[in-house]
């Protein structure tokens, strides 16, 4: 599998001609991982239930581990690398918790 196109400021990835905002560049990897698998877990799971609240809750979570990899919230360009690296372990904590 190779790496996205990325848009020359490397702020956004480009995926079938349309723009999404890149994970931000500066996590550990090990934090990274945790949460692209997060939010793998979620994702994977919002389609086996029927259950409403329960997919309300799993969506949640996959909105912590964006947040957390800088794909959504606060541009992660416009944050001091040390409250990007906080958020991320902050969503992680978070979604441990719900565990």
């Amino acid at each position: 599998m190779t790496a996205p196109e990325r848009t020359p400021d490397g702020r956004f990835i480009i995926v079938n001609g349309r723009k999404w905002r890149a994970s931000d560049p500066v996590l550990p990897e090990e934090l990274a991982a945790a949460l692209r698998s997060e939010l793998g877990s979620a994702r994977s799971r919002i389609g086996h239930t029927s259950e409403e609240r329960e997919r309300r809750g799993l969506r949640d979570r996959v909105q912590l581990a964006k947040e957390g990899l800088g794909e959504r919230g606060t541009a992660w360009w416009e944050m001091e690398e040390a409250e990007r690296i906080a958020r991320a372990e902050d969503r992680l904590e978070r979604l441990r918790k719900l565990n």
